[in-house]
């Protein structure tokens, strides 16, 4: 597995990181880091802190406009992720595939 993908397994494997994600993309538009921290329980440096992490996987990107910090999501790098679950989709539908040919040789044997 690629190092890109293990950031970003990193970065969803916590429940805050993947809501703050969907915050961001339920928004459809750039929020300042302020905005973010107001839609949650923590302090705006923990959610920095997250936001660190969803930045390092490629999942947010961040633009500082003067003062302020804004960051918009990228749902692009789950592309990477979905790539490798399907493998894994190939081969359980290989496998099921065999399963079933068994089974109906099994039935037929009994008929």
């Amino acid at each position: 597995m690629s190092e890109k993908v293990n950031k970003i397994f990193k970065a969803i494997a916590d429940p805050t990181r993947r809501e703050i994600f969907h915050v961001l993309v339920a928004a459809g538009t750039a929020l300042s880091v302020n905005q973010v921290s107001e839609k949650f329980d923590m302090s705006r440096q923990g959610v920095s802190k997250h936001l660190k992490l969803l930045r390092e996987a490629g999942m947010v990107q961040v633009e500082s406009v003067g003062r302020e910090t804004y960051c918009h999501a990228d749902a692009q790098p789950l592309k990477e992720v979905q790539n490798w679950l399907d493998s894994y989709d190939q081969f359980w539908d290989e496998k099921l595939d065999l399963l079933g040919k068994h089974l109906d040789q099994h039935n037929q044997k009994k008929a």
